[in-house]
């Protein structure tokens, strides 16, 4: 039986998570959530994810324990679901889907989401905060191992989530996953 390896990088507020649990309820495959980790490293700091990802360009030690962790499924066999925007890069031999979605849309996810970490007064003010955390992320990826996460051409499937609910978007990804399974 082949192991089933599939990666969701994406823009935030696209959807991964919820999309990810529709997948890996269809495949079975075991979660690897990189947001969850480094929410628990910026709580464990006293931190903000946003203020933790600026952190982590001066301290890159922590991607480091990140990376290592990912590295290692590429040779485990079983079937995972990677929610990570580097999971294509350290798991290549898994399906690697980008989501993208607007920035407006992205802004009222989150606040509608009502996420811990993530609380802002107004959809301007989460625009302008997920820009500054999507910018200080690719720096950061550019910077650490010379890739740049906003190249396309790096996923084998790329998907606007704006104006599709999550079960269309998990359809588009499933459907074209089997297409890639039998190639």
């Amino acid at each position: 039986m082949k192991d089933y390896k599939i990666s969701l990088a994406g823009d935030l507020g696209s959807g991964k998570t919820t999309v990810g649990e529709i997948l890996s309820k269809k495949y079975n495959l075991k979660k690897v959530s990189i947001g969850q980790i480094l929410k628990e490293m910026a709580q464990a700091q006293g931190m903000t994810v946003a203020e933790f990802n600026t952190y982590m360009e001066t301290h890159p030690e922590y991607d480091n324990l990140v990376d290592d962790k990912l590295k290692s499924y590429e040779n485990i066999s079983g079937n995972f679901l990677f929610d990570s925007r580097m999971a294509w890069h350290f798991v290549p031999s898994g399906y690697s889907v980008y989501m993208k979605v607007d920035v407006e849309t992205a802004a009222l996810r989150i606040m509608n989401a009502h996420r811990e970490n993530e609380q802002y007064p107004d959809v301007s003010v989460a625009v302008d905060k997920l820009t500054k955390r999507r910018q200080s992320e690719l720096l950061r990826y550019n910077s650490l191992y010379g890739v740049d996460i906003s190249d396309m051409s790096n996923y084998d499937l790329v998907v606007d989530t704006s104006g599709k609910s999550p079960e269309e978007v998990a359809s588009i990804i499933i459907e074209n996953f089997e297409i890639w399974l039998n190639n």
